[in-house]
């Protein structure tokens, strides 16, 4: 966006603009219905493979026109199959230990940026944003809450995998004293997060997905040694990023956060070994990805069926490749692991994809994955309970939408039922209401502190390790007994700048800009430039009103970064606070070519007063980065 700068800022030498690439796929004949090569999980000989030379893409799904290539590649190229047949998998040994999910999973869906744009709620309890055209958000939730909910069987395929001491590695079966994968009763979905602390990169590394995933542990309390043994981050970026550089090549894939070979190499830690997945906005690719696969129109098709994929290889293979892999080495299934050996199989036809129905929460296409004891790709499966010795289920009962008031105690007891007799259960919750807080036992209590909704996930789990959640949404409103919002609308003053001048903002010298060449405005003639002096500089802008009582409040604005930096070292940073409290941080990371628009409830300030600042930090490198504000508005209702 705009030239290099004159004036007394120096010239900007690069814009780090967002690279998008818009995804040219073209619509492919459906695959035959026997089950190819679809991906590998390791690096792979096959040059159509869009894990060659990327060995962290474990169970990566290629798009439909890559698959077919790669079936090609194969046929031209075939070895003697092994005795145990082709598609056959061997335990891996186990990675830590860990070779498969043998609890109740945990999923939680980490939406990555603020491109996802203000959250909601619909009418299921489900998180909404307005960054998500096609309503991809809430069809993750509702799929990941129906999981096991009505004893469905296409997860059942599942129960067949083990881990433990007592499987031995290369095993191509389980001996009935491992430990095995329960089957899911009662729903996966154990949480919700919209990181806005900054957009997602334009095209995220491995290591920068990890790293989110180290940060939703961070935020839903996951942080006690042994707590992500069952859990399962799924990063999802928004519409028009290009994660992992994705576009035209495959649809999605799972890691781990120890894996070396991840670009910008593993991801540190402090709470062990994470499982997550790269989940792209893949109806942005269109057919390549599965739009359309099983029903018609069928937007979310793919979308549905990528996510039911990565999930049950993380099941299966939950830090790769220790779980149950394809290791024949006369196979052209080599390195595959469950589901990509079933990918993209057309509907119909033996081992095809189907619409598999979740009860209540609605029906989703999945596709099938693969079975060895019945050496088959299995759309369903018997629910395997081996003698009973493992597997507790545990249920927790949904309360439904919650309500409450600031300043107003709440008591909430939430109950949850165990299959296995004698178990004592212990609850834990995310995203309660600030000022709210659960006991072992169940009981939420508090007072609401904050005007807001929260999407919260309540677990329960037993001496087993077994788990069950429920999610709903719970509403506080403002306080005052009901009390009408009197003097609401738009707050600021001067909100686009548009006088010329600061006032009634308080800013540094040079902050008020109308240069349209270099940085021109969102809207108007005139915006607010912090640094791009390519020195060290610190630049604020600020200004105090009252919010008045009884009223919601949101802060928005519109923000355009760009800079002359390079490499991801964060150097360069604006900081946005409310009365001195931090609500939102950017760099020269989150450089973009044109606005983004930012919004953050401060509903928990009405009746008082409020002073937003926005304050930019430049270093003394010579590259720049300038921080960029417009149309601001502290809207009250």
């Amino acid at each position: 966006m705009g030239t290099p700068h004159i004036r007394a800022r120096a010239a900007v030498t690069g814009l780090a603009a967002l690279s998008l690439v818009t995804g040219v796929l073209m619509a492919a004949a459906a695959p035959s219905a026997t089950a190819a090569p679809a991906t590998s999980q390791a690096a792979s000989a096959n040059p159509y493979d869009p894990a060659t030379g990327h060995s962290y893409r474990h169970g990566v799904i290629p798009t439909i026109q890559q698959n077919g290539k790669m079936k090609t590649w194969a046929a031209g190229h075939a070895s003697p199959q092994v005795a145990t047949g082709p598609e056959t998998l061997s335990y891996g040994g186990g990675v830590n230990g860990v070779g498969v999910n043998d609890g109740h999973a945990k999923v939680y869906l980490v939406f990555y940026g603020s491109q996802w744009g203000t959250q909601g709620t619909d009418s299921n309890g489900n998180a909404t944003f307005t960054g998500d055209p096609d309503g991809a958000a809430a069809a993750a939730q509702q799929m990941f809450k129906g999981i096991g909910t009505n004893n469905e069987l296409w997860s059942a395929d599942l129960t067949q995998w083990c881990d433990g001491p007592n499987v031995a590695s290369g095993a191509t079966s389980c001996p009935s004293n491992a430990s095995f994968v329960p089957y899911q009763t009662g729903g996966v979905l154990s949480g919700v997060w919209e990181d806005t602390s900054s957009a997602s990169p334009s095209a995220a590394t491995g290591n920068q997905l990890g790293q989110e995933a180290v940060n939703a542990a961070a935020h839903f309390g996951n942080t006690a040694s042994g707590s992500n043994r069952n859990t399962y981050y799924v990063i999802l970026s928004p519409t028009g990023a290009n994660p992992d550089n994705y576009q035209g090549q495959y649809c999605a894939w799972h890691d781990y956060t120890g894996d070396s070979s991840l670009t910008g190499g593993a991801v540190s830690s402090p709470y062990g070994d994470l499982a997550f997945s790269n989940q792209p906005y893949n109806m942005d690719s269109g057919q390549g990805c599965g739009v359309g696969f099983v029903n018609s129109p069928g937007t979310l098709d793919g979308w549905t069926i990528t996510l039911g994929h990565e999930w049950h290889e993380m099941m299966s293979d939950m830090y790769p490749a220790g779980g149950w892999t394809n290791q024949q080495s006369g196979s052209s299934f080599n390195g595959q692991e469950n589901s990509d050996e079933c990918a993209w199989i057309a509907p119909g036809t033996t081992g095809g994809a189907a619409n598999v129905s979740f009860g209540s929460f609605g029906t989703y296409p999945e596709q099938a994955s693969w079975s060895n004891d019945t050496n088959a790709c299995s759309i369903s499966h018997p629910i395997l309970n081996h003698g009973g010795g493992t597997g507790n289920t545990v249920t927790v009962t949904n309360p439904g939408s919650q309500s409450g008031t600031v300043g107003t105690a709440v008591s909430l007891q939430v109950n949850a039922t165990d299959s296995g007799s004698g178990q004592t259960l212990t609850y834990s919750a995310t995203g309660l209401p600030a000022g709210l807080s659960i006991s072992s036992s169940g009981l939420i209590t508090g007072t609401p502190t904050t005007a807001a909704t929260s999407s919260v996930t309540v677990t329960a789990t037993d001496g087993t390790g077994a788990s069950g959640s429920a999610s709903f949404s719970w509403t506080i409103a403002t306080s005052g007994g009901g009390g009408t919002c009197t003097g609401g609308g738009q707050l600021l003053g001067n909100p686009g700048f548009e006088t010329g001048a600061a006032s009634p903002w308080t800013a540094t010298a040079g902050v008020i800009n109308n240069d349209t060449v270099s940085e021109p405005a969102h809207s108007g003639n005139w915006d607010a430039w912090l640094d791009g002096y390519g020195a060290a500089h610190t630049d604020t802008l600020s200004q105090t009103v009252n919010v008045p009582a009884n009223c919601s409040a949101s802060f928005s604005f519109w923000l355009h970064i760009d800079t002359a930096k390079t490499g991801s070292t964060a150097s360069d940073k604006l900081t946005v606070t409310a009365n001195g409290t931090t609500i939102a941080t950017f760099s020269n990371l989150n450089a973009n070519n044109g606005y983004v628009q930012e919004t953050y409830n401060l509903s928990s300030y009405a009746g008082k007063s409020v002073t937003l600042k926005f304050s930019g930090v430049e270093n003394s490198s010579s590259a720049q980065t300038s921080f960029v504000i417009d149309d601001t508005a502290l809207n009250a209702s």
